[in-house]
């Protein structure tokens, strides 16, 4: 079996984000990056499969500059077997992102792709979505289990909906988006580190593929959110109708 997995390089999220002065975008001056949440918890789960099933391959890919390799070291580290690296040193929206996995999706023919359910960056939450689309695949979105069938020709997924839990099965080919509760991302021991060195990590500059890059979406301005006013404490109930009324406007 072989699995792709999609490992995008975003700040951490535990990073204070400052924006330019001019709004054209964030400060990446000292700015930590990491694998994209979602996308490690996809990670996770594919080299679970690997570690049930004998044989199978798990194959990275991000979409971004060069700095793209430390994230994608990282999940060769946690025990991916090779990577992929499309270099564009320019912003890709979800539409190109989908477009230049069809590209590799059509090299490698994997059995199953793995994605986060969205990046932490702009939380688009499409990529995945498109992917399937442009493929004609079948997808389950926003999973927090998943389970092969024995002949490695379906999958259970359990997902996360508004109303509880709906299990969905997909005919292999498929697209599984990770979502928070599927499982716990491991740590990449040391003995894995000094492996992620020797492993294959390709680079294909993504003017190769042939993908119209025009992007549909242009960011005029970023704007970070107004500050948060300082709570007040109130002496009585009746004082603090009186302030919802006045200042919140909720009554």
């Amino acid at each position: 079996m072989k699995i792709l997995v999609t490992a995008k390089r975003v700040p951490d999220p535990n990073a204070t984000i400052k924006v330019r002065p001019d709004g054209s975008g964030i400060v990446t001056d000292n700015l930590k990056y990491v694998v994209n949440p979602f996308d490690e918890i996809a990670i996770e789960e594919a080299l679970r499969l690997k570690e049930k099933q004998a044989g199978t391959e798990v194959i990275l890919v991000s979409i971004g500059g060069k700095a793209s390799t430390e994230q994608l070291r990282t999940g060769l580290a946690m025990g991916a077997d090779r990577a992929i690296l499309v270099v564009s040193e320019k912003e890709v929206e979800p539409l190109i992102v989908a477009r230049v996995l069809q590209k590799i999706v059509a090299d490698e023919k994997p059995d199953v792709i793995f994605m986060g359910k969205q990046a932490i960056d702009d939380d688009s939450n499409q990529a995945g979505q498109m992917l399937a689309e442009l493929l004609g695949w079948p997808q389950a979105t926003f999973a927090s289990k998943v389970v092969l069938s024995g002949d490695q020709k379906s999958a259970t997924v359990t997902r996360e909906v508004d109303g509880g839990l709906e299990d969905v099965e997909v005919q292999l080919p498929a697209i599984v988006t990770a979502d928070l509760r599927l499982n716990e991302p491991r740590y990449a021991s040391l003995p894995g580190i000094m492996k992620a060195r020797k492993k294959e990590l390709k680079e294909i500059p993504i003017e190769q593929l042939g993908v119209d890059l025009t992007p549909k979406v242009k960011i005029i301005k970023l704007s970070p959110p107004p500050k948060r006013q300082a709570g007040k404490k109130v002496e009585s109930v009746q004082q603090l109708v009186q302030l919802l009324h006045s200042e919140a406007k909720v009554i």
